[in-house]
């Protein structure tokens, strides 16, 4: 039998762990945009502290972790239980502004993901706006596209994109890199929209050295993953010219080719070769994966839609990158 409740146009998904001194707050500003088509979900990622139960009272869903898997973990459980054709991803320790969310909504209709990017002042000190700063340079040198805010976890997707990648997505608080990186080299149009954050409440649960060394390797995977010759070339690059600048020595020095300058001329040139084969299986990989979603995930998503809502929806431009 068919459910008489409406589908919602906007999922809301925070995910939240030991956040009851203010979860409470982030929701009742929720309930103050008086959006009828909105849905709140929040994902309890196995709190001790009663987070569900403060939920649950302010009206929101609830969907909750047996013990803490983490933060990309609560956010693939909140994709997968949304219904909104929009899922609004934000975090739950009241730094975001849900008055925000309709900013984020609107410039989504020319865009797939829209991003809400912090001023420098937004940061949680020095070390992690530097830190922040070096992951921007990385993301944008790998996708060529200006990443201005590569972790904010508050942004606007269209769910139908953002199940494509699910299974890419980590289980910790590193999902917002993955899904930017997979966007951008998707050729999926992103958008930075700039808010004003307050200071988080509580202690914050991003170990920086840890969690920044995972960032930069997960960063490093998905743009092997996506844009795999853009590693590769600066590796076999600093070979070449290692190489390069060890035979210049030892002929100036000892009139002589060395193996060492052989081996590191070789090497460069293997590491040249596998970035080539590497970006030609990301390509079949991509042409796989776009071609699956659009026959399968979009038809569904589709079919599901109301006429009056198929017929207002426009289509989106694609970027290359």
């Amino acid at each position: 039998m068919k459910s008489s409740k409406p589908t919602p146009r906007i999922s809301v998904v925070i995910p939240a762990a030991n956040e009851a001194a203010v979860i409470a707050r982030v929701l009742k500003e929720l309930q103050a945009l008086e959006l009828d088509d909105l849905e709140v979900i929040v994902v309890d990622d196995g709190s001790t502290d009663g987070t569900a139960e403060v939920a649950r009272a302010h009206g929101a869903q609830v969907v909750r972790h047996p013990y803490n898997i983490g933060n990309g973990a609560a956010v693939k459980s909140g994709l997968r239980r949304a219904r909104g054709r929009i899922v609004v991803l934000m975090d739950g320790d009241g730094q975001h502004r849900p008055s925000d969310i309709p900013l984020l909504v609107r410039e989504l209709e020319d865009y797939h993901m829209v991003v809400g990017s912090r001023a420098m002042s937004g940061q949680a000190g020095w070390l992690r706006l530097l830190a922040n700063q070096v992951y921007n340079r990385f993301a944008s040198y790998v996708t060529q596209f200006r990443v201005e805010d590569l972790t904010s976890g508050f942004r606007a997707i269209r769910r139908a994109e953002a199940v494509r990648f699910i299974d890419l997505l980590p289980n910790t608080f590193s999902y917002p890199t993955t899904l930017t990186l997979a966007f951008l080299r998707s050729g999926l149009a992103v958008r930075y929209v700039p808010i004003t954050v307050a200071r988080r409440v509580g202690r914050s649960k991003i170990r920086l050295w840890e969690d920044g060394t995972r960032f930069l390797l997960i960063i490093t995977k998905i743009a092997t993953l996506f844009a795999p010759f853009r590693v590769f070339l600066p590796v076999s690059g600093s070979f070449f010219l290692t190489g390069l600048g060890y035979y210049l020595y030892t002929y100036l020095t000892a009139n002589r080719f060395t193996n060492m300058a052989l081996l590191l001329f070789t090497t460069a040139v293997i590491i040249f070769m596998m970035g080539l084969v590497s970006e030609q299986i990301a390509l079949l990989r991509m042409e796989r994966l776009t071609t699956s979603a659009s026959g399968d995930s979009t038809g569904a998503e589709e079919q599901q839609r109301d006429p009056d809502e198929r017929a207002q929806s426009r289509p989106l431009r694609r970027i290359s990158t």
